[in-house]
């Protein structure tokens, strides 16, 4: 044997190449730039973004801003798309760990109540901005619409695994189903974030469980999963201070 140590790989790489560095800077600042605007569509809605108003948060230049998207438009797109990934990383990815069937499906549903919850000062992008843009047409409301039309089908598919799984009525309509249990969600939204109803995470609980039960099974939660009622009831308090938008 040696003394020799061997080769450090970190240290033999080269430099990255300027290009490369510059680029890898570009994007971290435009991951920087739509974090402050989530932040901010949050509090004010996607109508309520603009160049400006990103500007003045993030400390930029509304050119600095804008050279990265292009357009208003593009920014409240790129809003919308990393909303989505964080709703899929926190809602449905880690339910996909839970067996097929009701665990999943149980899993599914709390995690969305505790994503719903969270949200109860801030807002939840997908309402809000249905409000916002129902009755519109174009690229936003299309980004929008396909999101929710995303999640609605990984629930669907939820549904239709505990039926297969013999664990609900394979007579029952999947579709049904899944429309309840979204049902449950915004009127959970709505009673605790506007009429601000301490109640409501557990009368949404125990609609879910009514929901199951009617179509042929019953879940308990699972065990070891944190408490997405007694998290929601602690969220449900005073709305923090709206912002009001910048200019462009």
């Amino acid at each position: 044997m040696t003394d020799r140590q061997p080769p450090n790989n970190v240290e033999s790489l080269p430099p990255p190449e300027p290009g490369r560095r510059v680029l890898i800077k570009g994007q971290q600042t435009k991951a920087a730039i739509i974090d402050a605007a989530l932040g901010l569509a949050s509090q004010i809605g996607l109508e309520g973004l603009s160049i400006g108003a990103v500007a003045e948060v993030t400390g930029m230049s509304k050119s600095g801003v804008f050279a990265h998207f292009g357009s208003r438009e593009e920014l409240q797109i790129s809003v919308i798309r990393e909303y989505h990934d964080r709703f899929e990383s926190s809602v449905f990815y880690t339910a996909m760990k839970k067996s097929r069937g009701l665990p999943r499906l149980q899993a599914l549903f709390d995690n969305w109540m505790v994503q719903t919850s969270a949200e109860i000062d801030s807002g939840c992008i997908y309402i809000s901005g249905a409000v916002e843009f129902d009755d519109r047409s174009g690229p936003v409301r299309d980004a929008l619409a396909s999101s929710v039309a995303t999640w609605q089908t990984a629930l669907r598919r939820a549904v239709e695994l505990a039926q297969a799984q013999g664990q609900l009525s394979q007579e029952a309509d999947a579709r049904q189903i899944a429309f309840e249990i979204h049902g449950l969600i915004l009127a959970l939204h709505y009673e605790a974030r506007f009429l601000r109803n301490p109640s409501a995470t557990e009368r949404a609980r125990q609609g879910f469980q009514h929901i199951l039960a009617r179509y042929g099974g019953s879940a308990t939660p699972p065990t070891g999963t944190p408490g997405a009622g007694t998290q929601a009831a602690q969220l449900v308090a005073v709305p923090k201070t709206r912002r009001k938008p910048a200019n462009d």
